[in-house]
């Protein structure tokens, strides 16, 4: 099985469709399951999400309890049953064709990980904010020679993972959107299996964006020094 993590926060516009591409996307054979986790919305996305649970026994709603992108994300690994566990956003951004992508090379190639990398060859990108673009390609470069690696895309949040892994990662200690960061980092700082694949993305079309740079640089910063450390630490127990 195969569960796929969805946060959603004031997403009730969005969550109709993210139904219905599912259903369209998978048949009754394929075993899947979709986890909504509802972080504190303001409007009636938690009622909604649990009228789609009723209707389609594939989606499961969880209600966090931790504000915070960083606590959803935690539950949401807590409480997954599938032997993988896929995070995508509820703004439609990703490419349903690539999640049935990642599924297919962790499972027969018993990687890890598989980290999708929206600016690698083949790849696609729909209506990203030039501004944000520019911060995203400076970032992931200083993380990219920090870490000494050749992945480049490690703010995106839409990978795969074992279940185990990402089991072996909890408590998490992010907060917001870099815990998208943490996660990544820690599979490579100790040591998992992965492989990178390039991915689609858009833009959103409906509701509000949540990512506000301005209030995230400081915890990115932390996020990756944090993780610097630890991979210095793991390395240094090894010597």
């Amino acid at each position: 099985m195969i569960t796929i993590l969805i946060p959603i926060r004031n997403e009730y516009e969005n969550l109709e469709e993210i139904e219905t591409v599912f259903r369209k996307s998978f048949n009754n054979n394929e075993d899947y399951e979709v986890v909504l986790i509802n972080d504190f919305s303001s409007d009636d996305t938690l009622i909604k999400a649990k009228e789609i649970s009723n209707t389609n026994k594939r989606f499961k709603v969880l209600d966090n309890k931790k504000k915070g992108l960083g606590g959803a994300i935690s539950l949401g690994i807590e409480n997954a049953n599938g032997k993988y566990i896929c995070i995508m956003m509820a703004d439609l951004s990703d490419d349903i064709s690539d999640l049935k992508k990642y599924h297919l090379l962790i499972s027969e190639n018993n990687f890890d990980a598989i980290f999708g990398s929206r600016f690698v060859k083949d790849s696609k990108i729909i209506d990203y904010p030039r501004n944000k673009l520019i911060l995203n390609r400076i970032f992931n470069f200083l993380v990219k020679i920090t870490f000494l690696n050749s992945y480049n895309d490690y703010t995106n949040a839409f990978k795969i993972y074992k279940s185990s892994v990402l089991k072996s990662f909890l408590p998490l200690v992010s907060e917001s959107f870099n815990v998208f960061l943490e996660i990544p980092l820690k599979t490579i700082s100790r040591n998992h299996t992965f492989k990178v694949t390039p991915v689609s993305w858009k833009g959103r079309k409906k509701g509000a964006a949540k990512f506000k740079i301005q209030e995230l640089r400081s915890k990115y910063i932390f996020t990756l020094l944090y993780c610097l450390l630890e991979k210095l630490l793991l390395k240094k127990r090894k010597n």
